[in-house]
């Protein structure tokens, strides 16, 4: 005669279902976006005559780099895929007629896993500066992900310089210390 106890099938079934889970977390990562780089304070020339004005845009010397990861799916066919690099300031202390601009040059990919016909680009953002807005994100550039047949595919993205550039500088706008933060976030595309 047998007995099957309701204690042995859940234990039984929680066993499995923490397995499964453990799998589907190891497969599953979220994409990544790295900022390398330091503040900059725009360097304004003192005005030495009466009527002047600032010449009212000034770029800044030195560029943000940007890197991260995008993750694959486990098997990918006939798949195209990808996420938007978006920019969006987050202003400390700002006047409305200051304009901050940024623009992409650069940038490398590389595809990890085992994939046919697979490629990787980043697009956008390097013809003209484009503003970031307060109040809604723009996109800076676009990376993406075709391939043919993979497994376990991932492409990490390098050395995209970001230049920034001020303007709307002028004798018009109160004297006083004016800063904002650039937020840079990376999401489907």
């Amino acid at each position: 005669m047998k007995i099957e106890s309701p204690f042995l099938k859940k234990q039984f079934l929680k066993k499995y279902l923490y397995i499964i889970a453990l799998i589907a977390g190891a497969c599953l990562k979220g994409q990544t976006i790295n900022i390398a780089g330091t503040s900059w304070t725009a360097s304004v020339p003192a005005i030495t005559e009466a009527g002047s004005n600032y010449i009212g845009t000034y770029e800044n010397p030195s560029q943000l780099t940007l890197s991260g990861n995008l993750p694959g799916s486990f098997l990918n066919v006939l798949s195209a895929s990808g996420a938007k690099i978006s920019m969006q300031l987050a202003p400390t202390s700002w006047n409305s007629s200051l304009k901050l601009y940024a623009k992409r040059s650069g940038g490398t990919t590389k595809i990890n896993g085992l994939c046919l016909g697979c490629t990787a680009t980043i697009t956008g953002g390097t013809a003209n500066y484009i503003e970031i807005l307060q109040a809604s994100a723009v996109t800076l550039s676009t990376i993406t992900f075709t391939g043919l047949l993979g497994i376990s595919n991932s492409v990490d993205y390098s050395a995209i310089s970001v230049q920034l550039e001020i303007s709307g500088v002028s004798v018009t706008i109160p004297a006083a210390a004016y800063s904002t933060q650039v937020v840079f976030t990376i999401g489907a595309n």
